[in-house]
């Protein structure tokens, strides 16, 4: 609590959980008296917000999911290099956005930025100790070298971690006497292949020899417990089996730290590691560090390599599963790294999809297009209350715009009958008031989807109808919307505008209505007429004149009908 400003000693702290962040203030249990008047919003996963190390998130990422591509029935000892490939590639990685990051702070130092600096130093010395980590997980786990080997693996891990280690050693075999120079045991091993490390080992051990007899050995400057490791096993036991490494990581690091010296964290990781104990080191690295990345893709890593199988927990989930998923909530938290999290969420087979329509729901939709995205990931997982439940998002959205075809497009899609209509109306009583329809193209194009809802049926149709009376195709245009008012498709409070639109059709030259549609038509307009409260204000003038052009129309179909019967 020390770390957090304005919360006074001796005082007691409130938070709030969220997706992303926690909510700190200070507060009391008594009501009287004034809280603080600050709240603090503290991140879980800062790294994520790190334009750096998103490349890092992003990279390993596509690693992850060509891991996942390996096939299960192909035995493990056969998929043994593809794993060791798969380790590399992590690790050169984390290797370049380590390079990337001490680049940054070399610019901002120039800058005179030595807080920002010092930041940026300590992300590096973050990734510096998960690449040793990794690398040393990779020798032991993963490629599991025997003994013999075993060493040469060890020797590559401590030079490759020593950064100028190639430099030391050109100085030191360059020198007249290298067993005297200063940094002679800052190098142990080389490139060489077994048979010239075997000569030369039994060359420079019977020279170590010689030198400690004569009392002028020179004492040896190691800046950690495990160069001294490696540098005791290459004098001492060349040949070290893996199960012997333990006992001397164990002596060594007691040996090295004197009594003042305090174990680091990262002292005990890689002496879990020498101790073949993965489940500590994957515990040690979950408490250790800040965030899931390294032990959700390690843990991954091995699971693949059947080394971790057995390992289940106690709440219906294993141990990879749980850490993927933590990792992956953590990537839910940022505006674009959702999208990854998703094939992580994926490749959970138990609580994957769970977790997964939990945590797509609160991702914002901040635009159509973002919308569209999460839409698409939903329809291909079948995940149809989610589907439902962004387009319903969406279409409400456009609905307080007044973007009634973007409306209308979403609940279509959300297959939400109830607010089709309600857009459907919206579109009609748009058309009474303005005469004509706006986002022609999509009702023009609703296809099948008009049978959603009757509403959205009758604007279909009632489109239909002005395209037909457009084309002068007036007979057709005349059937379609005495059906829409006999089948009852037409709202009934829209039926004077449609008995309307058939005046234009009755005042033709030509008859377009039959003596039975005319009939009907007059049957439309009476029950539509009695169904009206008295002291309503009914368009008297437009009800006389269609009981007058329907009367005419009436005459004329039936003297052309009486003629064409002769």
């Amino acid at each position: 609590m020390q770390n957090i400003p304005a919360i006074r000693h001796g005082k007691h702290m409130g938070f709030a959980w969220g997706p992303e962040d926690i909510l700190v203030y200070e507060t009391q249990f008594k009501a009287s008296g004034p809280g603080g008047s600050f709240i603090h919003k503290v991140r879980k996963d800062e790294d994520i917000h790190s334009p750096i190390l998103r490349k890092l998130f992003n990279e390993s990422h596509h690693i992850f999911v060509g891991l996942q591509t390996i096939k299960e029935d192909v035995p493990s000892k056969s998929k043994k290099p593809q794993f060791v490939s798969i380790s590399r590639n992590y690790r050169s990685v984390i290797r370049a956005c380590m390079e990337e990051l001490q680049q940054v702070a070399v610019f901002i130092f120039l800058d005179h930025h030595p807080n920002h600096c010092f930041a940026v130093l300590s992300q590096v010395s973050i990734l510096l100790a998960i690449e040793l980590i990794w690398n040393l997980c990779e020798v032991l786990f993963i490629d599991a070298a025997p003994a013999g080997s075993l060493l040469l693996h060890l020797l590559d891990w401590v030079r490759l971690h020593n950064a100028d280690a190639d430099e030391k050693a050109k100085d030191v075999l360059q020198s007249d006497s290298p067993a005297e120079h200063h940094h002679y045991w800052d190098v142990p091993g080389g490139t060489q292949t077994l048979t010239e490390f075997d000569v030369k080992w039994r060359n420079w051990h019977e020279e170590v020899d010689r030198y400690l007899k004569d009392n002028s050995f020179s004492n040896a400057a190691h800046t950690t417990w495990y160069h001294f490791l490696i540098t005791r096993l290459l004098y001492c036991h060349p040949t070290v089996k893996p199960i012997e490494l333990h006992y001397y990581a164990q002596s060594c690091l007691t040996m090295f730290l004197d009594s003042r010296s305090v174990q680091e964290p990262l002292d005990s990781i890689l002496l879990a590691a020498f101790e073949f104990d993965i489940y500590l080191v994957i515990k040690d690295c979950s408490i250790v560090l800040n965030n899931w990345w390294f032990v959700a893709h390690l843990t991954d890593l091995l699971d693949h390599c059947k080394l971790l199988h057995s390992h289940n927990l106690n709440f219906g989930s294993n141990m990879r599963e749980f850490l993927l998923i933590e990792y992956a909530s953590g990537l839910f938290t940022h505006h674009s790294l959702w999208q990854c999290a998703v094939d992580y969420f994926d490749h959970c087979p138990e609580l994957g999809r769970a977790c997964l329509e939990l945590q797509i729901e609160r991702v914002p939709l901040d635009t159509e297009r973002k919308a569209l995205k999460v839409l698409r990931i939903c329809e291909d997982r079948q995940m149809s209350e989610q589907v439902r439940s962004i387009c319903k998002i969406m279409a409400m959205r456009a609905l307080r715009n007044n973007r009634l075809g973007s409306a209308l497009s979403w609940s279509i899609r959300a297959k939400d009958a109830a607010f089709a209509t309600l857009i459907s109306e919206r579109f009609l009583q748009d058309y009474c008031t303005k005469g004509t329809f706006s986002d022609l193209d999509l009702i023009d194009n609703l296809g099948p989807a008009m049978l959603l809802s009757d509403r959205l049926t009758f604007l279909g149709k009632y489109r239909e109808f002005h395209k037909l009376y457009g084309e002068k195709r007036f007979k057709e245009a005349a059937k379609l919307l005495l059906s829409l008012m006999t089948a009852k498709i037409a709202p009934r409070s829209f039926w004077m505008t449609l008995l309307t639109d058939a005046l234009p059709l009755l005042e033709q030259k030509e008859v377009i209505f039959s003596a039975d549609q005319t009939y009907e038509l007059m049957y439309c307009l009476e029950e539509l007429t009695s169904s009206l409260d008295t002291e309503q204000d009914v368009e008297q003038t437009k009800v006389e004149l269609l009981r007058l052009s329907l009367a005419r129309n009436l005459a004329m179909a039936i003297v052309k009908e009486g003629t064409v019967d002769t």
